[in-house]
């Protein structure tokens, strides 16, 4: 059984069905990326979950409580847009969200001063949140959200707002959190999702249309293709490479070679053994691997 376990949920408005009848399971310590494009369903799947929404169908079971249970102490969230009192200190707010998730004064403190730690924002505890940068306050809006100690840690689009700085803070945050509680975010940056999560759910119209580990997904998606880059003009070479009895075709894209191949390891062996014949000035040699993207766009394109 995992951790929390999602039964045919389904959320309608009026005419419009935001989720339609999925079912997922979520277990310990990893972190799951919900993605899809705008309007596919990831917020109202993290407010439901948060218990800010009730389903219109469908349950939710936490691992070891029983279906119906008032699950929301074990959840964390952090919306897209979360606000704060910007007359607050940093500290002023942790104690204040602690107090609020029922934990004592003293208890409120000490957990606001490890997580203000935690999140690397200990230096400006006593300033002002209204003089916090954009990832510092989203580093705040987390330690607020695990302030009680949630197993669960849901975090909406939360580094789509932020600077180059500010969301390499948060993702490298993520993948510390990560090691202490499962971790569900909603994103459309692929390149985030694919350097910080475990698994994913690729949803569209409401609907899961894809899930499971990254290393499966990968395994299933991969694409049999070699990148090759040279000094000089590449058609030249493109010719020649595909006369290789392995290869299936090729296309030049931005000053490279992209060549794919029905065994790529055999591909690979003749291009090199080619290369190394003929002298060609080969600048660089790259297997390709599936990219998050490109799983992307075959499943939204099926």
């Amino acid at each position: 059984m995992g951790l929390l376990t999602a039964h045919h949920l389904t959320k309608s408005y009026k005419e419009k069905t935001a989720v339609n009848n999925i079912s997922f399971t979520f277990q310990k310590n990893k972190c799951i990326a919900l993605i899809g494009p705008n309007g596919a369903g990831k917020t109202t799947i993290l407010r439901i979950l948060a218990g800010i929404l009730d389903p219109t169908s469908g349950a939710i079971t936490f691992q070891n409580m029983e279906v119906g249970s008032d699950f929301r102490s074990k959840i964390g969230y952090l919306p897209q847009y979360p606000v704060f009192h910007s007359w607050m200190t940093g500290l002023e707010f942790l104690i204040y969200s602690g107090r609020l998730s029922n934990l004592s004064k003293v208890e409120s403190r000490n957990r606001a001063e490890s997580l203000l730690l935690k999140v690397g924002i200990e230096d400006a505890k006593n300033t002002l949140i209204g003089k916090y940068s954009g990832g510092m306050k989203q580093r705040l809006g987390i330690a607020q959200a695990i302030i009680h100690k949630p197993e669960i840690l849901m975090l909406d689009e939360p580094v789509s707002s932020l600077d180059p700085i500010g969301r390499r803070e948060v993702l490298t945050l993520m993948g510390e959190l990560k090691e202490e509680m499962t971790i569900l975010f909603s994103t459309h940056i692929l390149t985030d999702a694919d350097e910080v999560s475990d698994e994913l759910l690729l949803l569209r119209d409401g609907e899961i249309v894809e899930s499971g580990s990254m290393i499966e997904l990968r395994e299933k998606y991969q694409t049999s293709s070699i990148k090759l880059e040279f000094q000089t003009d590449l058609h030249l070479y493109q010719k020649k490479v595909e006369k290789i009895a392995s290869t299936t075709g090729s296309y030049i894209e931005r000053n490279a070679l992209y060549v794919s191949a029905t065994d790529i390891q055999l591909a690979r062996r003749e291009i090199l053994a080619l290369v190394s014949k003929e002298n060609w000035p080969l600048l660089s040699f790259t297997l390709n691997r599936a990219t998050l993207e490109d799983m992307f766009m075959k499943v939204v394109n099926q």
